[in-house]
């Protein structure tokens, strides 16, 4: 069974089918139909709801921190000892919610089938939000679609929403709402079975390496915002599944002086922060990473785990140097991150064996990342790059190059580092490591770019680190090219 409130009522689940959607919950289960569907694949936005959960802040206080997810992309069986509130929820005693009030007296909605999701998103932003900030409410409604009016009045509502917030009706529930979570706070393995699916609930990672073993043909789930995809877009059945977004001890995100240490299931907008002070350039392309829907779903070693060759964080991981420690029953082995991709789709990983942890070092100084796609935000990469270098007198003493999009696998580039290597860093050095990498790789041509534009635009790359470390006060990095 799992257990969850669904605003302030109690709703408790164990024969659901885990392959329902939070989506398809609402609507077809509850009657709730304000949550549209628009993609089923976390690319509109208009099926967009919050989570609220139970969260420790820096001085140890209990809040309930509040995120915007997609609903089309998220499994019921995520919800276990969660909050689930959906746009029905923000009316009160007959009134709108000042988000609502705000959107209503902007003319932000035409239309109004991507209405819900703008205000559920905005709903997480005044949460957030201590005063109105541009840049967040861009962030917080690029995940979000509309395709009749301009973005200048939903914007503009932002403003309004975020402005001398007036306290709702969640600001004066939070002491018993934050009670009523303690009090269904898992204890035990949950579980959703329909008599042929199920999905498996656990807690610790000893307790996941146990279903594991036993269940080798489960799918791992965390975010899902990859693996929901079978169900939503290529109508698969997954029979069996195992959530590890309750599992705390992979969660954790620790800060050492040599290295971070970031376990799988940290969703990415956890990340952020660490990330970012070690490696501005990884946070940067954080916040390009999808939406923030899908960075508060996604994880880190979900991004590793799906082996996807355009996966944008596995070339800046390579690139740093950084390992994943693997899991199975009681053993554990610690793998360089480039090593774990053998071909497409293709992994070193073991049956029963799962991602734990990711190791990062810190301390490079001239690592710089850039992302290349169609569009800035919420787009995947056609072509996604990171440098590391070490340079001693002006001239290269360690060289780690890594891409993404330009093979079936991310890796690293082997000749252009070759040439790198004990050579005086200047413009001519560049060249020669510019006309090695067409000795590294053989790109494809698909709908985001061709294979002539892949390699030109990774050899453009290696020629902008040049001149961004010649200038450091140039700074244009994880810049799209369209």
């Amino acid at each position: 069974m799992i257990q969850f409130l669904l605003n302030q009522e109690l709703r408790s689940e164990h024969a659901l089918d885990p392959n329902l959607t939070v989506l398809n919950y609402l609507r077809e289960h509850l009657g709730k139909s304000g949550t549209k569907e628009g993609c089923a694949s976390g690319d509109c936005g208009a099926c967009t709801v919050v989570v609220g959960e139970l969260h420790t802040d820096a001085q140890g206080a209990e809040q309930i921190r509040y995120r915007s997810l997609n609903s089309c992309l998220t499994f019921v069986s995520s919800l276990h000892g969660k909050q689930l509130i959906s746009v029905e929820d923000l009316k009160h005693q007959g009134q709108l919610h000042s988000v609502q009030q705000a959107m209503v007296e902007c003319h932000g909605s035409q239309c109004g089938f991507c209405t819900p999701g703008f205000v559920m998103s905005l709903f997480a932003l005044q949460k957030n939000s201590d005063a109105p900030d541009s840049q967040k409410a861009h962030e917080a409604l690029a995940g979000n679609l509309c395709r009749c009016t301009g973005y200048r009045p939903i914007l503009a509502a932002a403003e309004q929403a975020c402005c001398n917030k007036p306290q709702d009706q969640f600001d004066s529930r939070q002491a018993e709402t934050i009670a009523r979570l303690k009090a269904i706070a898992p204890t035990q393995t949950g579980e959703l079975n329909s008599g042929d699916k199920r999905c498996l609930v656990p807690l610790t990672v000893a307790d996941l390496a146990d279903l594991y073993d036993a269940y080798p043909q489960a799918r791992l789930l965390a975010g899902g915002t990859d693996l929901a995809l079978e169900v939503t877009q290529f109508h698969r059945t997954l029979p069996v599944m195992i959530y590890v977004g309750n599992i705390e001890e992979m969660k954790r995100i620790e800060d050492f002086d040599d290295r971070l240490e970031i376990g799988a299931a940290a969703a990415l907008s956890d990340c952020y922060t660490a990330l970012h002070q070690a490696y501005p350039d990884f946070g940067e392309l954080l916040h390009r990473f999808a939406s923030l829907q899908i960075r508060n779903q996604g994880t880190l070693g979900g991004n590793i785990g799906n082996a996807s060759p355009i996966g944008d964080s596995p070339p800046l991981l390579i690139a740093l140097g950084a390992q994943i420690v693997l899991c199975k029953g009681e053993t554990r082995r610690t793998l360089a991150l480039e090593d774990y991709f053998i071909d497409y789709r293709v992994t070193a990983r073991q049956d029963s064996e799962f991602i734990e942890k990711i190791i990062v070092p810190k301390g490079h100084a001239l690592f710089r990342a850039y992302k290349v796609s169609k569009r800035l935000d919420d787009d995947i990469s056609a072509v996604c790059a990171a440098f590391n270098l070490k340079i001693d007198n002006g001239v290269i003493s360690e060289a780690r190059v890594a891409f993404g999009g330009m093979a079936a696998i991310p890796k690293r580039a082997k000749s252009c580092e070759a040439a790198l290597v004990g050579a005086t860093w200047n413009s001519a050095t560049v060249e020669k490591a510019c006309a090695a990498l067409a000795e590294d790789f053989t790109p494809l041509s698909d709908f985001r770019a061709s294979k002539e534009y892949r390699l030109l635009s990774a050899q453009n790359l290696l020629r902008k680190y040049f001149i961004e470390l010649q200038t450091p006060h140039i700074e244009t990095r994880v810049t799209a090219y369209v």
